[in-house]
């Protein structure tokens, strides 16, 4: 509290001293920043953002330069409706409007258009072959679905990072940002030094020719996930033992001990369940940061309004990213390639991304198969077996006789940190099945190919004169794997590279009513994908501006999204459970011969309940308890889809220095794509089916991709604030409401909603306080909200933060100072559970310009 006085203090202070220092100004009218801005996202043609036909959020390079942040990218967490998880410092995650995951597959992410997603993911791995901030011009979200123009798999949003052009820009930029985090004894870390270079080199060499070289590097600590939570504690509750003396402990950042590596063991008549030791993710793993990227760019102008761009992009990638596991991405490789063609009537563009995962390893995988590099599952469960009868038998009590079992199996197991360890580690990581090692080894390719052709400007007077536009567009998208045996495979020919394409094309028409008061628009949209049906998808616009300071605007659309490369396709080989795609061509007879893990579990708990406390044999409790178990009702893949409603409005009040930006909207989702985990028995008698089923050894496990059957709704309303105080302060504020509906047919497979309910975050900003000397405050809040994932399921806690920093601008020099922090109250906090605790990061920014 008594930090929120002071601040509030401090800028009392600098207001006074600013209306004491410096003379009247000309006013910049929030109808002069707002009324006139350009976008391009929503519509995928300029145009005003006041008449924008959904909700558009925009954020300026200038304006989130002056936010405590220490990157543009950080700083979309204050804009309207925009939710970022944090897997890793290194690795943040955009959503909107619900549906949040780490591998955030439904909502797209571009770069002037391109698609930055790392191919065999489907979805971007943060800014990585992002822009770096000193050529990002702003960003523009759309918070929902996008699919009827850009038809990627947009259904919850998009995000389009735009740069500055050579000819526009130009000039050397060179940022030098250098940080503190892990202060004040959060973690296992002393404070680490956090470091980021940026550059900029634009030039035109006359009205035809520029060019543009960035480079970046980022280098730092990642924050320490070690969550110690139990994520089985009832698994021996009929034994009463619990906590420290479950011998079925399984931390949520441990890594080892899951159901894959436990064993129910009957000891003394006694049914308990057992799982092996494992590794805390802070033993084991690197939690060193070292990304590069950089890409240079050459642009032509044959003639006014046309313009080529040849572009090569590249990134180097050392960070933790988070999935249903945890990995280290270890030289881990990007490379893009562009050409983009565009005139006032037709725009061509065509890319490629190529990926290569280079050193990178599952932790999980990691920890479970050090475990038994030294020791067989078998061996030690039939050593802790022995050691905890003789315990037993030496007058140990039940918790006691366990501690000792597990102290005498785990003789001669590898330990973090010696020379043995890190051998038997370099080894693990290097072998590409996850059974036996860890590797992640996969190299793939993504193409695409579109054309837009503004109908309108090829035909001008007579779309003039009937006040309409028209806009049609096509793509095309090829994803190309190579099979690497373990991750993924050609289930056709082993020896070919596997494929998956999609095409689609779309015709947008919008007219003008009433004195260009009412611009009503309409658009349908066509997809095809490889074992799929063709797919449409309409979406219809209307936007009422009875003056030019007001607009009303409402919308309905479907989206799509199809299944990505690894959610068809995977083929992973996973602690002895094999994760298979959900494409008929991957899963072909699984469905229908495999029981729900579901069942299973509850099946084995109520056996061994009832071997403990009723006194049965095992074969008496299967017996009793066999129509427990349920034949997998699931089947083959489809795409996801929903129906989107929304209404909105914009206006600029109180003398034209307010804006107000509200949006309301509802969605319905069916056919969610997730995972399901069954397991097919050993045998084909029906009668001896539950008995092998209770063992794992006599089943084999599946985990697969399908759609679940549940139909869910939500619903949202966002408000965002700007109001100009005067000619220095400016006053922000964003309020996002976010809520699940409802869910129809729940059958347990529906995605997490994984979002708070409230969001709320307010920015004070002050330019030329004394000057060039400006400041701001930000202070954000979110409530607490259920997590639901295939690594961890729980809540996450409510927080709030802080962010704060000061500039000043050295005209003479060209050189500009920001000194800044994040969570400057250093509360650690999570965004996503199974991640990172969050503390402050302190920061010192230089920035040097020539123009």
């Amino acid at each position: 509290m008594n930090l929120k006085l002071y601040l509030f203090l401090f800028f009392i202070c600098l207001k006074s001293f600013s209306q004491t220092e410096i003379h009247q100004k000309t006013q910049d009218s929030i109808k002069k920043e707002e009324l006139n801005e350009i976008v391009i996202t929503a519509s995928r043609r300029s145009e005003k953002i006041m008449r924008s036909p959904i909700s558009i959020e925009q954020l300026k390079s200038a304006e989130a330069k002056n936010m405590g942040s220490p990157s543009i990218y950080e700083a979309l967490e204050n804009v309207k409706g925009v939710q970022i998880i944090t897997p890793s410092l290194g690795f943040k995650v955009i959503n909107t409007r619900g549906f949040a995951n780490s591998t955030n597959v439904r909502f797209a992410q571009l770069v002037d258009g391109i698609d930055n997603q790392a191919p065999h993911l489907g979805a971007p791995i943060a800014n990585a072959l992002g822009a770096n901030d000193l050529d990002i011009d702003k960003i523009e979200i759309i918070p929902g679905t996008a699919a009827a123009l850009y038809g990627m798999n947009a259904i919850n949003g998009l995000a389009n990072i735009q740069t500055k052009n050579p000819f526009e820009y130009q000039g050397i930029s060179i940022q030098q940002l250098t940080g503190i985090n892990h202060v004040g004894n959060i973690d296992r870390f002393s404070p680490k030094l956090y470091s980021q270079f940026n550059l900029r080199f634009a030039k035109a060499f006359n009205e035809k020719f520029a060019f543009k070289i960035n480079a970046s590097t980022t280098g730092g600590t990642d924050w320490v996930a070690d969550d110690r939570t139990d994520l089985a504690p009832k698994a021996n509750a009929s034994t009463n033992l619990y906590g420290a003396d479950n011998p079925a402990y399984d931390e949520v950042n441990g890594y080892g001990n899951e159901s894959a590596n436990r064993k129910t063991l009957n000891l003394n008549g006694k049914n308990y369940v057992v799982a092996r030791t494992g590794y805390r993710e802070t033993d084991i793993s690197d939690y060193d940061i070292k990304n590069y990227k950089a890409d240079v760019g050459f642009y032509f102008r044959p003639k006014k309004g046309n313009e080529l761009a040849v572009t090569y992009k590249t990134a180097l990638i050392n960070t933790i990213y988070q999935r249903s596991n945890r990995f280290r991405l270890d030289n881990y490789t990007l490379n893009q390639f562009s050409v983009d063609y565009h005139t006032p009537i037709f725009q061509v563009k065509a890319y490629a991304t190529t990926e290569n995962t280079g050193d990178s390893y599952n932790m999980r995988s990691l920890a479970e198969n050090m475990d038994r590099a030294y020791k067989s599952d078998d061996k030690w469960f039939a050593d802790y077996s022995t050691a905890y009868k003789n315990a037993v038998t030496n007058g140990a009590s039940v918790a006691d006789a366990h501690k000792i079992a597990r102290t005498s199996s785990d003789q001669g197991r590898f330990e973090p940190g010696t020379a043995a360890y890190e051998e038997k580690k370099n080894e693990l990581v290097n072998i590409n099945n996850w059974d036996i090692g860890a590797a992640l080894r996969v190299k793939s390719t993504l193409v695409h190919g579109e054309g837009l052709i503004n109908w309108d400007k090829a035909f001008s007077s007579f779309f003039n004169k009937i006040e309409a536009k028209l806009l049609s567009g096509f793509d095309y998208r090829e994803y190309i794997i190579v099979p690497d045996g373990n991750y993924f495979i050609n289930p056709v020919n082993a020896s070919e590279n596997l494929t998956y394409q999609k095409t689609g094309a779309f015709t947008q028409l919008t007219k003008d009513f009433f004195k260009e008061k009412l611009r009503l628009g309409a658009t349908i949209r066509m997809d095809k994908a490889d074992y799929f049906d063709t797919k449409f998808t309409p979406q219809f616009t209307a936007v009422y501006s009875p003056k030019e300071t007001l607009s009303f605007r409402a919308s309905y659309q479907n989206g799509y999204r199809f299944p990505s490369i690894f959610e068809g396709f995977s083929n992973v080989n996973s602690g002895g459970v094999k994760r298979v795609g959900g494409l008929r061509i991957m899963s072909d007879g699984i469905f229908e011969n495999s029981y729900t893990k579901a069942s299973i579990d509850k099946f084995q708990s109520q056996v061994n309940s009832d071997v403990n406390t009723l006194g049965l044999t095992q074969a008496q409790a299967i017996e009793k308890n066999k129509n427990t178990i349920q034949k997998n009702p699931y089947t083959y893949l489809e795409p996801e889809f929903v129906k989107s409603f929304e209404f909105g409005f914009k206006a600029i009040t109180l003398n034209k220095n307010l804006l107000i930006d509200a949006d309301f909207y509802y969605n319905s989702y069916k056919n969610f794509i997730a995972q399901v985990e069954a397991s097919i028995p050993n045998t084909t008698d029906l009668g001896k089916i539950p008995t092998a089923l209770y063992s794992k050894n006599t089943q084999n496990r599946y985990r697969l991709w399908t759609n679940s059957k549940s139909k869910i709704y939500n619903y949202g309303a966002s408000l965002g604030l700007k109001y100009r105080i005067d000619e220095i302060f400016t006053a922000l504020t964003n309020l996002t409401y976010t809520k699940l509906d409802r869910t129809d047919d729940k059958d347990g497979l529906e995605d997490g909603f994984n979002t708070p309910e409230f969001n709320v975050n307010g920015t004070l900003m002050a330019q030329n306080i004394w000057k060039n000397l400006g400041a701001s405050a930000t202070a954000r809040y979110q409530t607490n909200f259920d997590y639901v994932s295939f690594l961890v399921s729980g809540t996450v806690p409510a927080y709030w933060s802080m962010d704060a920093q000061v500039n000043y601008y050295f005209k003479k020099t060209g050189l500009t100072t920001k000194l800044g922090g994040t969570n400057i109250l250093n509360k650690p906090y999570t965004s996503i559970l199974g991640g990172p605790s969050i503390g402050g990061l302190y920061y010192l920014s230089l920035v040097w310009e020539t123009k």
